[in-house]
C-alpha cells in the first residue's frame, strides 16, 4: 500500500497550500460521512513514479473541549490515525507559539514518524530561520516556501524515503486486483462473503499490505481474482460478519492497488457527493470500474427509475463503465458482475497493436479532420501504445497542442469502439514534431 501523509498545525501556517503543492492543485476527496465534519480532506500525489496520499487538516487545539475548534481538532486526530507519517507544519513569520508545543506534544506521543516543517522561509536563510524551532524536539527542521516550492521536493525525497517501494506484482499470476468500494452500509462486506463464502472459493492471506487490508487470492467458476477488501478480511478461509468502519485512507489505498474498482452504491439511498468523489478518484487513478447497484431486491419499480435518473445525473462521467443492479444478499447478478469484472480488466490490460491504431486514427481523421485553429490545422500522423492500467495512446504529429477536447473525446471514441475497452478509461497523450524551418529566414 502507499503512505500517507498527515499534514497538521495551527490554523494558517500554510497546510492547505502545501496540500495543493503536493497534490498539483487536484481536487480533494473529502470525507462528508455523518459524524465528520469537511475539515479533512484527501488527495493524492506522485514525486516521480511513487505515489503517495495526503490527508490535509484543519487548525489543530488538541486542548478544545466543545465548538467547532473541538470538531476540528477531532478531524486532526482522526488523520493522525490513519497516517503513516506526520508532517507538522509551523510558520517561521509568526515565529514559535505556545499553541505549537502543545501540538509538539501531542504529535511525539503518536508513535508516528514526525517531520517538522518550517513554512514561508521564501528568500530566507535556512539555517537561522530554523534556530528557534529545535526547541519543540520534533527532530531537525525543514526549511520550505510552500507557496513557492522551496524544499519542497527534497523534504518528500526524505519522507517517502524511510516507505520501500512496492514491488511489482504480476497480475497474470493472481488474475484482476478487485478493490470493492462504497460507504458503510451499502453491503460490501455482504458481497465480500458472497464471493468468498461458497464451496469453489480458494482463498489464503497474502502478507505485505498495510494496516487491515488484505489482499485475497479466489477463483469463481474456473476464473482466479484477487480482491482487495477495505473492510478488513479475517483469518485464512473464514466467512466473517465484517465490522463496517469508514476509513477514506483506505479506500483510496485500495483504489491505488488495484486493476479493477467495483463502486457499490445503494439502491434505497440517494446517489452521495462521497459516492461521486470516490468515482472521481478512481478516473483520476485510470481504474477500471464496475458499478454495482445493490439491494434491487428491496426497492419497487418508481424508486428504481429514480436511481438510474440519480446515476445518469451524477456519476454521468462513468459512462465507459457497466452496471449491475444486484442483490449481495441472496447472491442475484453476482455472477454477472464478475463476468464485467474481467472484461474491464481485459480491457485494462489490452495490448493495442501500433499498426491497427494508427489505421484507426487515419481512418478517424479521414472521417473528420481536427479543426483548424488560425492557419493551423493539427496533422496527426501515426499512434502506438504508451501504457496499461490504463491503456495509453500515444499520437504524433504537427501541431497537436490545437487539438481541442471536444475533438480528443471523438479519437477515444474511436478507439474504444475499435478495440473494445469496455469497463476501462483511456488516455490520449500528443506528441508534436518540431518544425525544422521554423526558426529560419
Amino acid at each position: 500500500m502507499i503512505p500517507t501523509l498527515a499534514l497538521v498545525g495551527r490554523p494558517n501556517v500554510g497546510k492547505s497550500t502545501l496540500f495543493n503543492r503536493l497534490t498539483k492543485s487536484r481536487a480533494a476527496l473529502v470525507a462528508d460521512q455523518p459524524g465528520l465534519t469537511r475539515d479533512r480532506h484527501y488527495g493524492q500525489g506522485r514525486l516521480g513514479k511513487r505515489p503517495f496520499l495526503v490527508i490535509d487538516t484543519g487548525g489543530f487545539e488538541p486542548q478544545a473541549k466543545e465548538g467547532l475548534v473541538y470538531e476540528m481538532a477531532r478531524q486532526a486526530e482522526a488523520a493522525i490515525a490513519e497516517a503513516d507519517a506526520l508532517l507538522f507544519i509551523v510558520d517561521v513569520r509568526t515565529g514559535l507559539t505556545p499553541q505549537d508545543k502543545v501540538i509538539a506534544e501531542r504529535l511525539r506521543r503518536s508513535g508516528r514518524p514526525v517531520y517538522l516543517v518550517v513554512n514561508k522561509a521564501e528568500g530566507m536563510d535556512r539555517d537561522v530561520v530554523a534556530a528557534e524551532f529545535h526547541e519543540l524536539g520534533c527532530g531537525e527542521p525543514y526549511v520550505i516556501s510552500a507557496a513557492h516550492g522551496e524544499g519542497v521536493r527534497e523534504l518528500l525525497e526524505l519522507v517517502l524515503a524511510r516507505f520501500p517501494e512496492a514491488a511489482e506484482e504480476a497480475p497474470e499470476e493472481t488474475g484482476p486486483r478487485v478493490a470493492i468500494v462504497g460507504r458503510p452500509n451499502v453491503g460490501k462486506s455482504t458481497l465480500v462473503n458472497t464471493l468468498l463464502g461458497e464451496e469453489r472459493m480458494i482463498a489464503f492471506d497474502q502478507p505485505g499490505t498495510t494496516r487491515d487490508a488484505i489482499a485475497t487470492p479466489f477463483e469463481k467458476n474456473g476464473r482466479r481474482y484477487t480482491l482487495i477488501d477495505t473492510a478488513g478480511l479475517r483469518r485464512k478461509g473464514k466467512v466473517f460478519e465484517a465490522i463496517e468502519k469508514f476509513s477514506v485512507v483506505k479506500t483510496l489505498q485500495a483504489i491505488e492497488a488495484a486493476n479493477v474498482v467495483v463502486l457499490m452504491v445503494d439502491a434505497s439511498q440517494n446517489i452521495s457527493d462521497q459516492d461521486a468523489h470516490i468515482a472521481g478518484f478512481c478516473c483520476d487513478a485510470g481504474r477500471a470500474l464496475v458499478l454495482a447497484v445493490n439491494k434491487w431486491d428491496a426497492v419497487d419499480a418508481y424508486r428504481r427509475e429514480q436511481v438510474k435518473r440519480d446515476i445518469q445525473r451524477k456519476l454521468n462521467f462513468l459512462g465507459f463503465a457497466r452496471v449491475h443492479y444486484i442483490s449481495a444478499l441472496k447472491g442475484q447478478g453476482v455472477a454477472g458482475l464478475l463476468q464485467s469484472v474481467a472484461l474491464a480488466y481485459a480491457a485494462a490490460m489490452a495490448k493495442l497493436p501500433t499498426p491497427k491504431l494508427t489505421r484507426v486514427l487515419l481512418d478517424a481523421v479521414q472521417k473528420q479532420a481536427p479543426p483548424r485553429h488560425g492557419n493551423v490545422r493539427p496533422k496527426l500522423r501515426y499512434a502506438h501504445q504508451g501504457g496499461s492500467n490504463p491503456p495509453v495512446v500515444v499520437i504524433h504529429g504537427n501541431a497537436l497542442e490545437h487539438v481541442p477536447p471536444a475533438y480528443v473525446r471523438y479519437l477515444e471514441h474511436a478507439f474504444v469502439e475499435a478495440f473494445g475497452l469496455q469497463g476501462t478509461p483511456l488516455r490520449i497523450q500528443f506528441k508534436s514534431s518540431k518544425n525544422p524551418y521554423v526558426d529560419k529566414g
